[in-house]
C-alpha cells in the first residue's frame, strides 16, 4: 500500500460520489413501480448493516487491507484464493461501470461514435489518476463534489419552477402491498448500489483519523440513500412509470422535459456532467482497488506499474462482457446478484467478521489464562510469608 492519507471529508466525498455513480443512469428499483424511492430508502438501512460488518473487519485490522486480513483469518492459502476472488470481483465491477458509460454516450449523444473509443479515453483518464493515488483522487472529489452539488441544485430549481412534477405519480402508495418492495431491496436496491461500498475496505486504512470510519461511512451511505430516493421520486413523478420502463436513463428523460419561458429547454448537458463525473470517480474507486489489491496479493512494490495492464483488461472486459445493453442490463440485475453480489457483499464478510471475532475472543481468553496463573503464584507467595 502507498504512503497516503485522506481526511474524513474526502472519504465522506468520495463514499458519496461513489454511491451516486452509475445509480443515477439506470432506472434503479423500477420494478417496484412507484414505490422505487421507498425500496431505495429501505436497501440504504441494509446498506447501513453491511457497512457495519466492514466496519467490523476494519475494527480488527485497521492498518490493513481485505487482501492482506483475509489472509490472516482464513491461513495463508485459502485466504490467497479469497483475495484473488475479490480482485477480480472489483475488476469486473469497473468493466461494467466502465460499459455503463460508453452506453450511455452512444445511446443518447454519440451515435456513431464506437464503444471502444468512448471507453478508452475514459479508461486512460481512470488510469493516469490511479497511478497518481489515492490522496490525487481524493482532492480531485473535493473540487468537482462541488461543481455537481451545484449542478443538482439548479436541476431540481429548474424542475420545479417549469411545473412539470406530478405528485399523483407516485399515488397510490404500496399499490401492491410491501412484497414487491421488500422483492426489490432484496434482488436489487441492497446490492445496487449500497453493497458495493464494500469496496472501501480497501480505502479504510488510508484514513488519517481511523475513529471516524463508522461515522462517516454511515453519515456518506444515508446522504447518497436520500439522494437516489429523491431523484428515482421526481423521475416517477414526471414521466410515470410506464414512461421510466421505456426509458433507458430515466434522468436524461427528466431533464429533457424542463421548459422554463419558452427558450430554457434541452438541458442535456447538465445530466452530461453529473453523471460522467459520477461514473469517473466510481470506476477510479473499483479500478484503484483493483491495482492496490493485486500488487498486496502479488507483492508488488509500485502498484502504479499495474494500472496499464490492469487498465487494458479491464477495457477488453468492458467491450466484450455483453453483446448489446439490453443484455448488459440484464446480467446486471439478475445474474450477478445471485452469484457475485450475495456472496461477496454479505455472506463471505459476514462468516469472516464471525471468525475473526471467535479467534480474537480466544486471544483474549488464552492472554488472560497467561496472566492469571502470575496472579495465584504471586496470592500463594504472599500466604507463605
Amino acid at each position: 500500500m502507498e504512503k497516503a492519507k485522506i481526511s474524513a471529508y474526502q472519504l465522506f466525498i468520495l463514499i458519496v460520489l461513489f454511491e451516486l455513480g452509475s445509480a443515477l443512469l439506470v432506472p434503479i428499483a423500477i420494478e417496484a413501480k412507484q414505490d422505487a424511492w421507498l425500496a431505495i430508502l429501505i436497501g440504504m438501512v441494509g446498506g447501513f448493516c453491511l457497512y457495519l460488518v466492514y466496519h467490523g473487519l476494519y475494527s480488527y485490522y485497521p492498518d490493513i487491507p481485505p487482501t492482506e486480513y483475509s489472509q490472516k483469518i482464513m491461513g495463508s492459502f485459502l485466504g490467497k484464493i479469497l483475495a484473488f476472488i475479490y480482485v477480480l470481483y472489483f475488476i469486473y465491477l469497473s468493466a461494467r461501470v466502465l460499459r455503463d458509460f460508453g452506453e450511455m454516450l452512444i445511446t443518447s449523444f454519440y451515435w456513431d461514435t464506437p464503444l471502444f473509443i468512448l471507453n478508452t479515453l475514459m479508461a486512460l483518464l481512470v488510469i493516469y489518476t490511479v497511478r497518481k493515488g489515492i490522496e490525487v483522487l481524493a482532492r480531485t472529489s473535493e473540487l468537482l463534489f462541488v461543481l455537481i452539488f451545484l449542478l443538482g441544485i439548479s436541476v431540481l430549481f429548474l424542475i420545479v419552477v417549469s411545473g412539470i412534477i406530478q405528485i399523483s405519480n407516485l399515488k397510490p402508495v404500496l399499490e401492491e402491498g410491501i412484497k414487491p418492495v421488500l422483492k426489490t431491496t432484496f434482488t436489487q436496491t441492497l446490492y445496487f448500489p449500497f453493497g458495493e461500498v464494500i469496496i472501501f475496505a480497501m480505502i479504510l486504512p488510508y484514513l488519517n483519523r481511523p475513529e471516524k470510519v463508522k461515522q462517516i461511512g454511515l453519515l456518506a451511505i444515508g446522504f447518497s440513500g436520500l439522494i437516489l430516493a429523491s431523484v428515482m421520486a421526481i423521475n416517477v413523478s414526471v414521466l410515470d412509470v410506464n414512461n421510466i420502463t421505456r426509458s433507458p436513463f430515466p434522468l436524461l428523460s427528466t431533464i429533457q422535459t424542463i421548459e422554463v419561458a419558452g427558450f430554457l429547454e434541452r438541458l442535456d448537458v447538465y445530466f452530461i456532467l453529473i453523471t460522467v463525473i459520477g461514473v469517473f470517480f466510481k470506476m477510479c474507486v473499483f479500478f484503484y482497488a483493483s491495482v492496490v489489491g493485486t500488487a498486496n496479493l502479488f507483492n508488488v512494490k509500485e502498484s502504479a506499474r499495474l494500472a496499464f495492464p490492469l487498465g487494458l483488461a479491464i477495457l477488453i472486459l468492458s467491450i466484450t462482457i455483453a453483446s448489446n445493453y439490453s443484455e448488459h442490463i440484464k446480467e446486471g440485475l439478475h445474474v450477478i446478484t445471485l452469484y457475485l453480489h450475495l456472496p461477496l457483499q454479505v455472506i463471505i464478510p459476514s462468516l469472516l467478521l464471525l471468525i475473526a471475532f471467535i479467534k480474537n475472543k480466544k486471544k483474549k481468553s488464552k492472554h488472560s489464562k497467561n496472566l492469571f496463573p502470575k496472579r495465584k503464584y504471586r496470592l500463594v507467595e504472599r500466604d507463605k510469608k
